[in-house]
């Protein structure tokens, strides 16, 4: 009897040890930041978040590396890809770095070309398979095949967006795969181009493209969770496109501005995402120097004005939520600074927790 008893005891102290293990396991995310290296960053970043007090701490260099201005993980989390936005890795071409992950620690496995110049955006498949670059100068996108490990193939396909159009000058700038198709946003054609894989090689879906007003410049998008609305965030004239699916085909619904009607100056739009229950939806303005905050309307998908945050810095690029939801993070480029914002998530307004000093910050990923 006794014995059993020792035996229960023991258990119930594995059980409670393990769930003391859980909660700290809870008390931080691990943050990875990308940035510009011309103005005294080395490279990639790695931070940890508090998420009782918003604070950043830990602060590390976890890779040497040029420019590498977005970063993406695969989704076991085991590999990281990085683009350095250059044009001087080799034949005018920019670079993509493989990092392998071990407990927040990057290795660095291999280095390639992207096959065009200045690469700005990496996006994965949720499978982890393939890996896709858009080149901004290039105007292009490098279609890569990643093996078991991570490690991409060499010879990807490109898809060359400068033969779409010659009184245009091409520029991708987003390439994210999204229900089976690869989608890339060209700030140069005003177009979201479409492709679906066929007998190994990505080519136009049967909607080859969607269509933004000229001039507009389409820079990145999201999707709703039942893919039924895509929204495109305009970086040249400050605008959000809503785009509803109809019959496999989405079309171009509604416009809204990004920026006060009372703001003077030039402001352009840099990023958006979604919150994790899709109810509102974020996009930072640089210029205006803020993050404008919409309402979605979950049967319609059209968004209504919550308000405009400032992002109490200049130049807000890529920014972030955290997985729990409960902070957003943004990337100011030109005040060299990370603010974090607490989310207040049934309103989705924002309200100012801490910053962090860091040059040139373009790019936030949770490991």
């Amino acid at each position: 009897m006794k014995n059993k008893v020792g035996l229960l005891i023991a258990i119930i102290g594995l059980v409670i040890l393990n769930s003391c293990k859980m909660e700290e396991s809870k008390i931080e995310e691990v943050l990875f930041v990308g940035t510009y290296t011309d103005n005294g960053s080395e490279g990639i970043y790695r931070y940890s978040l508090n998420l009782d007090t918003g604070e950043l701490t830990n602060k590390s260099l976890a890779a040497k590396i040029k420019s590498p201005s977005y970063l993406a993980f695969s989704p076991d989390k085991n590999s990281l890809y990085a683009v350095s936005e250059v044009d001087n890795y080799k034949n005018e071409d920019g670079s993509i770095t493989t990092f392998r992950v071990k407990d927040t620690t990057l290795t660095e496995v291999a280095v390639q070309s992207t096959h065009g110049a200045h690469p700005c955006f990496v996006g994965v498949s949720d499978d982890g398979k393939l890996v896709a670059v858009a080149n901004y100068t290039g105007g292009n996108v490098a279609v890569f095949s990643a093996l078991d490990n991570g490690n991409l193939k060499p010879s990807p396909q490109v898809i060359d967006h400068k033969v779409l159009d010659t009184s245009r000058t091409a520029h991708a700038h987003m390439a994210a795969f999204l229900n089976d198709e690869l989608i890339v946003s060209d700030l140069g054609l005003d177009r979201i181009k479409r492709y679906k894989e066929f007998d190994g090689k990505f080519v136009s879906s049967e909607q080859k493209e969607l269509v933004v007003a000229e001039g507009a410049g389409p820079r990145h998008f999201v999707i709703s969770k039942d893919a039924e609305f895509l929204y495109v965030i305009n970086e040249l004239n400050s605008t959000i496109t809503m785009f509803k699916k109809d019959e496999g085909k989405y079309y171009g619904k509604e416009t809204y501005d990004t920026v006060a009607s009372d703001f003077k100056g030039e402001s352009y739009c840099a990023d958006l995402h979604l919150s994790p229950d899709g109810k509102y939806l974020y996009g930072t303005n640089r210029g205006e120097n803020t993050v404008v905050i919409f309402e979605v309307d979950q049967i319609t998908g059209k968004l209504k004005l919550v308000g405009r945050e400032s992002v109490i810095g200049d130049w807000p690029r890529n920014f972030t939520i955290d997985p729990t939801g409960k902070y957003l993070l943004v990337a100011n480029q030109r005040s060299n600074n990370i603010v974090v914002f607490n989310r207040d998530a049934e309103n989705g307004t924002l309200s100012f927790v801490s910053q962090v000093d860091l040059p040139s910050p373009v790019c936030l990923k949770f490991y």
